[in-house]
């Protein structure tokens, strides 16, 4: 009977937090009653161009498109060229090609009409004053026309964030992933995974059953049989999200950018030489050591992937109020880094200097997963090339010792800003760096399972729930069949199957209004 209450109580607060949780908010109730308004933006990007496409989504868009033309829209999918005209005063607007989609054969699933018209300013402008004149329509908000294909199962969760990513891709490797995304690849992943806990959760509440009546279908050893049989399928899935959440960060770094930070000591050149790799002067330069104050960053493509570099304050005890802020957010960026440059002056051996930078960045070092680790020895031009071993055994020596393996290990790379060739091998080193760790080996391209960290938080929790289930083998079934159910929404959570109107609208607040 306890067990019992134990698991009625678990429920209630489950069903009583989800309750809070999904109550729609006002503004929620009013799109709700506006679901059904026909809506109407340009889809095409602002600015002169050729050709602009307005979109119309809604009941109303084949009578919006008579009243436009004068004349009967064309058949579906079939493009016709007819003239624009505004309402009551037949001004001619343009000549346009237009076509009509019908519900639910359609991106939104409702009845749409795309007007392909020239793209000049005036031009659009004119065609959406007169959108504008016809009673009925209104203006799409953010994301509108998305929101409704999802509404109308055209699209899920997982789909709208990837073709959310695919608008902002500026690398291939983006497009990539998030092509994959839209078309399905995560979303087809998770339901494999739900349909997993489904299956195992069948057989705890047949456990359920049995435990309740010892008359009933299942035998000791059926019993039995099932827990094992529930077991290995756990132990699999486990496994697979295992995987996925230790795969380096790679779908949040391939999407958000690759973050590649400059540290090291005060006046080791850092900033010069994000100069040089940027080409441009992006950061203040100058021989007074702590010049930099702030973390500085440059956006640029290594390796066909985007890329964040940081230049950040140099490491040291600073006396000054301003300097340590400094010191703390270069800390900071470190920490949340993928590639930490460590940046040293080849002419100069500053054992104290050196320690106190090594020991700032080495509890990033430690972390798991760690940022990979590259040595940088600036100014090659002021020394010979057999000073490199001196000055990287004197780096070694000055490193904590929970690290110094890693300094020793680490690729060292001679550079100066002023040598193209020095800064061409450092941006070399590093590319491919980043593409060996980020980027798909091989022809086959394999989309990552997570890409954003609300992905990854849902994945966690159903991770630690299952093994929650494996940690104790006489686990009551009923709390069994309550943990696979809290695995089964976090999963649900991720492709929508369960509540998700706050994700939706941050979201739609990314896209563009024509979309």
């Amino acid at each position: 009977m306890r067990t019992l209450a134990k698991v009625t109580a678990m429920s209630l607060l489950t069903t009583l937090a989800r309750a809070f949780t999904t109550a729609a908010p006002r503004r929620a109730r009013l799109r709700a009653l506006r679901a059904e308004d026909t809506i109407y933006a340009l889809s095409s990007g602002r600015g002169v161009a050729g050709v602009a496409v307005v979109r119309v989504s809604g009941p109303l868009a084949a009578p919006a498109l008579e009243r436009l033309t004068g004349k009967k829209p064309p058949e579906v999918r079939r493009a016709s060229l007819r003239s624009l005209r505004a309402p009551g005063t037949g001004e001619l607007l343009d000549e346009a090609l237009v076509l009509r989609f019908e519900a639910p054969k359609s991106f939104t699933g409702e009845d749409v009409v795309e007007l392909h018209c020239h793209g000049g300013r005036a031009t659009v402008d004119g065609v959406l004053e007169a959108l504008d004149g016809v009673e009925g329509l209104r203006a799409a908000e953010r994301g509108e026309f998305t929101r409704r294909a999802y509404a109308a199962g055209k699209l899920g969760l997982t789909e709208v964030e990837g073709l959310a990513d695919l608008l902002m891709a500026t690398t291939p490797t983006q497009r990539r992933q998030a092509l994959a995304q839209a078309g399905g690849a995560l979303e087809k992943r998770y339901e494999s995974w739900r349909s997993t806990l489904r299956s195992c959760r069948a057989r705890a509440e047949a456990l359920v059953d049995f435990g309740d009546d010892v008359e009933g279908d299942l035998s000791a050893e059926e019993g039995s049989k099932a827990r094992t049989e529930m077991d290995s399928q756990l132990n699999a899935l486990i496994g697979e999200l295992r995987r996925a959440l230790t795969d380096g960060y790679r779908g949040e770094a391939i999407r958000e950018g690759v973050r590649v930070v400059l540290a090291g000591a005060p006046n080791a050149g850092k900033s010069s030489l994000l100069n040089a790799l940027a080409q441009r002067d992006a950061a203040i330069i100058s021989d007074v050591p702590g010049t930099t104050r702030d973390v500085l960053e440059v956006s640029l493509p290594l390796g066909g992937l985007p890329c964040v570099l940081f230049d950040t304050a140099g490491l040291r005890d600073a006396s000054d109020v301003i300097e340590r802020e400094g010191v703390r957010r270069a800390r900071n960026v470190v920490e949340g880094s993928h590639v930490v440059v460590f940046v040293v002056d080849a002419a100069k051996i500053d054992e104290g200097a050196d320690a106190a930078a090594l020991e700032a960045v080495g509890g990033a070092l430690s972390a798991d997963p760690r940022p990979e680790l590259v040595i940088c020895a600036n100014k090659m031009d002021l020394v010979e090339k057999d000073a490199l071993p001196r000055r990287r055994a004197a780096l070694v020596d000055a490193a904590p010792a929970a690290i110094a393996p890693l300094v020793a290990a680490a690729p060292l790379v001679a550079a100066t800003s002023l040598d193209e060739a020095g800064v061409a091998a450092l941006a070399a080193d590093l590319e491919a760096r980043v593409a060996a760790r980020f980027r798909e080996a091989g022809d086959e391209y394999e989309a990552p399972a997570i890409t954003r960290e609300r992905h990854r938080g849902h994945v966690e929790r159903c991770r630690a729930g299952l093994e929650r289930i494996l940690a104790d083998p006489y686990l009551e079934p009923e709390l069994v069949a309550e943990e696979l159910r809290a695995a089964t929404d976090d999963l649900g959570a991720v492709v929508g199957a369960v509540d998700t109107e706050a994700v939706l609208d941050v979201l739609f607040a990314d896209f563009c209004i024509g979309k």
